[in-house]
């Protein structure tokens, strides 16, 4: 049984046999274009050959348009890779800019609650810096920096050293130094660095 075609689907089966009956019209049969090479006066026993060429043709061209879709698809997806990567860079660069330093205080443990203005060579060898980190980015670490500097001006000693994973945007951190009997006496400074920035300094004087 045939199926029902409403006004629409008719119309197009209308359009769709005009199209193939105009194809059908423009193809030629191998006889005719036999004919058409000997009015040319052109060997047609070359046309097997020219249809091989042809369709070499028709398939390099083929390639070539997946191989530049392949190109564009990959160039894409590299700009799409390399501007995720900037705005992450600018997100972590805002973060860290975002970080200041709180409450500072010099100290002879990680722990104490000592906020020392002169300290002893010979009793207290060790130094601790304690800086209270503001604003910090939760789940990052951040690469920090102390510079102990002597009396003379002299950056004696450069402590590096990365923080731990940080939980909460109020975050505790610190370094130390151990002066040692040679330490020169009189005043000292210590500066907390983050990515060459100076969070906090601190004076103290050594005995």
């Amino acid at each position: 049984m045939e199926p029902k075609l409403t006004e629409t689907q008719l119309a197009q089966v209308i359009a769709e046999i005009t199209q193939l009956s105009q194809q059908r019209e423009a193809e030629l049969s191998p006889q005719q274009v036999r004919e058409i090479l000997q009015e040319l006066n052109l060997p047609d026993d070359l046309l097997e050959d020219a249809l091989v060429q042809i369709r070499r043709r028709e398939t390099l061209a083929q390639r070539q348009k997946r191989n530049r879709w392949g190109v564009m698809a990959t160039t894409a997806i590299a700009i799409v890779a390399i501007s995720a990567g900037i705005l992450f860079w600018q997100n972590q660069e805002q973060q860290t800019a975002q970080v200041v330093a709180g409450q500072d205080q010099i100290a002879l443990s990680e722990t104490s609650d000592d906020n020392l203005t002169q300290v002893s060579r010979q009793l207290n060898p060790r130094v601790y810096y304690r800086v209270t980190l503001e604003k910090a980015p939760i789940d990052r670490q951040l690469s920090l920096q102390c510079d102990w500097i002597d009396p003379s001006g002299q950056v004696v000693h450069q402590g590096r050293y990365q923080t731990r994973s940080i939980s909460t945007p109020i975050w505790n951190t610190y370094c130390f130094y151990d002066l040692g009997a040679a330490a020169p006496q009189g005043n000292w400074e210590v500066r907390l660095r983050l990515d060459e920035r100076v969070l906090s300094t601190q004076n103290f004087t050594v005995q």
